[in-house]
């Protein structure tokens, strides 16, 4: 293993109002520098950690723990560790979540001295449990983390109990695979981590007090200096003197890097002394001196803003041509968007979708007729003709997709073709199959193309029951559970849309895209 020097970790992301962190730790070997994450928290949390790429080694109470793809550890968030990258790896990845047992854990599983603390994880009275799992077991720890990230950010009805549930199957799993612990490493070292912590988390808290010192710290714990001195040093890897130095100098590089302030203002916030000294371990710490790093860092934000300036404005354009229906503009400003580095699906949503959303809405409020939408979907159309291979190689997916037709009996399509253009205008993915179309057959493309909706235009009153024909063929390929049927046209209403048991009329094109939209996301 590498010893190489620790890099503290960026810190994990925290969703409001809920006592969950998670981020990912992605470690790797950059021009010769290897970057190593060295959480060291103070909060007393539960710490999962799934590797899921690459190989590395946890360094944890003098011990060194080789992990790969499918490992997974979990250990109380105090105690100080390292993941590291292995030499003969260039990179390795985990997902990394953080939580208290007692805000999401039902009874004994909550209690941290009880057996059945974490429904058993932590066995023979171990404080840190390692887990192999296979391929079948990574891919369900995954999928149930997915679904806490889920809960937690849709917040929808009992969203606590669903990420309190999870939490409870995914310990339940994981305990299933428990193998090896690292065993309980005695009082008196779990309280010199937890001694270790605290001093920490004071020096996070009070860096700028310049009256701050090893001294003053080991006075508040009731330790001796010597003590405090060598059990920091065991545990972080620096004396208590450089890792206040280096907190405190790597705070002035926030300072120098996103204000204006003087030197010497910044030196009274960090809780640095003299502007000598500053310049000096400023210097090494950076390597570069003070006004250097501010004056590159203020070329990088001035480089990045007028570079989100100009998309903002390419964006702009876009949408504004697109409703002109200028469609030679649209696809020229389309590719020079791609061209000068903007996101695929960036150019999709804030430029060709934002257009013809407002174009739907002005169509929905008869601001603007038949014409004027006609023009913009094919600037529309253009434009993703442009976009389209650059979004496949992105992965960026339809946010669904429709089957849509005139029914049998009935060569009328001009609002098909309306209703078409808005819902491609939405994101969705539109499969056409023009007019004439029999029960049978939007029935056997919604299964072929794996629609999720179907939607059955007619003009003819003599067509009408053609409608019926659909939503019963959908019932008799057993599809009908799993697919909307949406129906419209001049004769077509919502009495009649209800009498046939279909799920939606709506009376224009644009409330007929977005119920579509809506459908898909269910």
């Amino acid at each position: 293993m590498n010893d190489a020097i620790p890099m503290r970790a960026n810190k994990a992301a925290f969703l409001k109002d809920s006592p969950i962190y998670f981020d990912v730790i992605d470690c790797s070997v950059e021009e010769g520098k290897l970057e190593v994450y060295s959480p060291l928290l103070v909060n007393a949390l539960l710490e999962i950690v799934v590797v899921t790429s690459g190989r590395g080694s946890l360094k944890v109470v003098g011990q060194i723990v080789p992990f790969e793809e499918g490992d997974v550890f979990l250990m109380p968030s105090y105690i100080p560790h390292e993941y590291c990258l292995s030499e003969d790896s260039e990179r390795f990845s985990a997902r990394r979540f953080l939580f208290d047992p007692e805000d999401w854990l039902d009874k004994d599983a909550a209690v941290h001295e009880s057996p059945g603390y974490c429904y058993g994880v932590f066995f023979d009275n171990s404080i840190i449990a390692c887990a192999r799992l296979n391929t079948d077991t990574l891919n369900r720890t995954n999928s149930l983390l997915d679904e806490i990230v889920f809960e937690l950010s849709e917040r929808k009805n009992e969203w606590r109990s669903a990420v309190s549930a999870h939490l409870s199957l995914l310990l339940i799993t994981l305990g299933r695979y428990v193998s090896n612990t690292i065993q309980n490493i005695g009082e008196r070292q779990k309280g010199e981590s937890r001694l270790v912590s605290i001093a920490v988390g004071m020096i996070m808290d009070r860096y700028e007090d310049r009256a701050l010192t090893l001294g003053t710290v080991a006075d508040a714990l009731y330790v001796s200096q010597s003590s405090l001195s060598r059990i920091f040093k065991q545990y972080t890897g620096e004396t208590f003197s450089q890792y206040l130095r280096n907190v405190r100098l790597n705070r002035a590089g926030e300072l120098l890097k996103s204000t204006t302030l003087a030197v010497d203002e910044i030196l009274e916030r960090c809780g640095l002394k003299d502007i000598v000294s500053f310049y000096h371990n400023f210097s090494a710490y950076a390597g570069m001196t003070p006004h250097q790093y501010r004056t590159e860092n203020q070329k990088l934000n001035i480089k990045n803003n007028d570079m989100e300036d100009r998309i903002m404005v390419i964006m702009s354009e876009i949408s504004e041509n697109l409703q002109k229906g200028k469609a030679k503009i649209v696809k020229e400003l389309v590719q020079q968007a791609i061209d000068e580095g903007s996101n695929p699906e960036q150019i999709l949503n804030e430029g060709l979708l934002a257009g013809m959303n407002v174009i739907g809405e002005k169509f929905k409020n008869n601001e603007i007729y038949v014409p004027e939408v006609l023009v913009a979907a094919r600037a529309m159309n253009m434009g993703a003709q442009i976009l389209k291979p650059y979004l496949v190689a992105n992965g960026v997916v339809a946010t669904g997709r429709v089957c849509i037709g005139t029914v049998q009996g009935d060569l009328h399509d001009i609002g098909k073709n309306i209703v078409k253009m808005m819902m491609e205008g939405k994101g969705l993915e539109v499969v056409d199959l023009g007019t004439d179309v029999a029960a049978e057959t939007f029935v056997k493309t919604a299964i072929e193309q794996n629609c999720q909706v179907i939607c059955c235009s007619a003009l003819l009153t003599t067509t009408m029951n053609v409608m019926e024909d659909v939503v019963k063929a959908a019932e008799a390929a057993g599809i009908r559970d799993k697919v909307k049927i949406m129906v419209g046209g001049a004769p077509v209403n919502e009495d009649f849309c209800k009498k046939i048991g279909a799920d939606c009329y709506t009376v224009d094109a644009a409330s007929a895209a977005d119920a579509a939209a809506e459908f898909c996301k269910a």
